[in-house]
């Protein structure tokens, strides 16, 4: 390399939004000139970055399509001035040769797929050479088959560009993780891969990337620039730490997570890789982030002007609580206690003090009222039975009921609290806990809930805020606090067995008699395998919630309701 000038590369760390077409054409203007301004003569944008990841449905729509093509012809346009600096940039292209007659039902369902997910280079105003992506997912989060036709089918070329004498490669996301697409590439003269990502966030997954793109440029023999997504769109996260890793895979440069950022890489005449390496935080840490993030996109990007949460004393609720105020801040954020007969008083004083303790808007509303008034009205279609859970939900009812209320009328999102083994199990009421817009901790099981809140805590020792959950909502035993003395594991097995099962079934897919043969109790893993398949008709109207780990409930779970099946 030693006949090459040094090369800076821009790696676009961007949070675009779904549909926003024109605040997404600023954002890239706006990053890609930072990044001219500061010497890089090609910068590599996030896949699908013009339009938002994932868009969905919207890609079957031609006015989508075409509002995109506009799209890209104005951010070519807004840099048409930037002399010898090239964009490259995510975004998705219609493909007519694919395109069948709606009207014709025989031939209708090739008529979904009928785009590109595609990698265009813009300079000088001008559309340089555009490459689609060729290995396309259908897994977990994924469903590119059902929209777009890959590169290779469409029988298009491998697309390699020079920049100062260097000569580019490009990929997008899930070409890097094969062969083909890079080793191509390198056959058609490529000097190093420019890869545009949009790689949904689960814990652990960061490192997998870092290794996986090492060995392909190990494989490959060149180095390897990562641009990727960051924030949040629905039920997914991205969390940005786009990279560089050299031609002998070693990570050379790193932008930090869920931050947006211009992160700059020199390739140097020599091969070298130089660049700011940001730390990877711990588990915990990533997690904490991940929430926020989730949380903030998805009221802000939506445009709530603030969040409503059921405030019970116990951990869930105090967990969302912190996690809302981090993200949006304490003065939009309200908290309501409506304690019913059966809440302890150790609950009123803990929720109080939380609601002190982080400054948000805190308002006590009894439900016993309304609760006798339900049961007054049903009394004669009850005589002679006892109570039981039906007494339970109601009162689970009414809470939902008042926050949806108090949602309706001034506008606030209504943040639910069930967690990730609640979901699992079915220990949440319809129309009840599970009454609100978006669950905040839906794939955090209930382990990682006290795991989050021990961290947090301790941050806000270490930053002089002190403890923001008071100690004893950690250490109490959980309940509903939904009849007298109730705990949750009057109706569960304990915590650390039941994540540990849920883990293995729900999210490495191990069978029954296969987790029982790791150690388990038989009964206990009957019974929790049990409660996931018999309450799959309650998660299928939970709210969408932020996926943290590598299986949620969600749009990578789609079990049926209706099922015999067993093992």
């Amino acid at each position: 390399m030693s006949s090459f000038s040094p090369l800076r590369v821009a790696l676009l760390q961007i949070n675009p939004t779904v549909g926003d077409l024109a605040g997404n054409v600023r954002r890239l203007v706006e990053a890609a000139r930072r990044a001219h301004a500061q010497g890089a003569a090609v910068a590599v944008a996030p896949e699908l970055a013009l339009c938002g990841y994932p868009p969905e449905d919207l890609l079957l729509r031609p006015a989508f399509l075409s509002a995109c093509d506009a799209a890209l012809a104005d951010v070519a346009r807004e840099l048409a001035d930037l002399a010898g600096f090239h964009l490259v940039v995510g975004h998705p292209k219609a493909l007519d040769e694919v395109t069948m007659p709606a009207s014709d039902v025989r031939t209708r369902s090739w008529s979904l797929q009928r785009c590109l997910n595609a990698a265009s280079v813009l300079s000088g105003g001008t559309l340089v050479a555009t490459y689609a992506k060729r290995e396309l997912p259908n897994y977990q989060v994924f469903d590119e088959r059902r929209y777009f036709v890959s590169g290779r089918d469409a029988g298009l070329a491998p697309v390699v560009i020079e920049v100062a004498g260097r000569r580019l490669g490009l990929l997008i996301c899930e070409d890097a993780w094969f062969e083909e697409p890079a080793a191509a590439a390198c056959a058609a003269g490529a000097q190093a891969l420019l890869v545009l990502n949009a790689s949904p966030f689960h814990l652990g997954k960061q490192p997998e990337r870092e290794a996986r793109m090492g060995a392909r440029a190990r494989a490959a023999g060149v180095p390897l620039f990562y641009a990727h997504l960051v924030g949040g769109q629905d039920e997914v996260v991205f969390d940005g730490a786009s990279f560089a890793v050299d031609a002998t895979g070693e990570v050379a440069a790193r932008a930090p997570m869920f931050d947006e950022a211009v992160a700059l890489v020199d390739w140097q005449a020599d091969g070298r890789l130089s660049g700011e390496c940001a730390e990877l935080p711990g588990e915990e840490a990533q997690a904490w982030a991940a929430l926020v993030c989730g949380v903030r996109d998805y009221l802000g990007k939506n445009g709530f002007p603030g969040a409503l949460i059921g405030l019970s004393g116990g951990i869930d609720s105090a967990l969302v609580l912190a996690i809302a105020v981090d993200a949006i801040g304490a003065d939009q954020v309200r908290c309501v206690m409506m304690p019913s007969p059966y809440t302890a008083e150790i609950s009123w004083v803990d929720a109080r003090d939380m609601a002190a303790r982080l400054g948000v808007r805190y308002d006590e509303k009894s439900i016993v009222p309304m609760f006798d008034a339900f049961k007054a009205t049903l009394a004669t279609d009850f005589a002679g039975r006892p109570e039981d859970a039906t007494e339970e939900n109601i009162q689970a009812r009414v809470r939902g009921t008042l926050l949806m209320a108090l949602s309706n009328k001034f506008g606030s999102i209504v943040l639910t609290t069930g967690n990730k083994s609640e979901m699992a199990t079915g220990y949440c009421t319809l129309y009840g806990d599970m009454a609100g817009g978006f669950a905040v901790i839906k794939d955090v099981a209930k382990t990682l809930v006290y795991r989050l809140a021990t961290w947090r805590n301790a941050q806000g020792v270490a930053s002089g805020q002190g403890e923001v959950i008071p100690e004893r909502i950690i250490t109490r035993p959980p309940s509903a606090e939904l009849r007298p003395d109730q705990t949750d594991q009057d109706s569960l097995p304990p915590y650390e067995v039941l994540d540990a099962i849920l883990a293995r079934y729900m999210e490495e897919d191990q069978g029954i008699e296969q987790i029982i043969a790791a150690g388990f109790e038989r009964a206990d893993v009957e019974r929790v395998t049990r409660l996931i398949k018999f309450n799959e008709y309650k998660r299928r109207q939970a709210p969408v919630g932020i996926r943290i780990t590598h299986r949620a409930f969600g749009r990578d779970w789609r079990y049926p309701i209706t099922s015999k099946f067993r093992a």
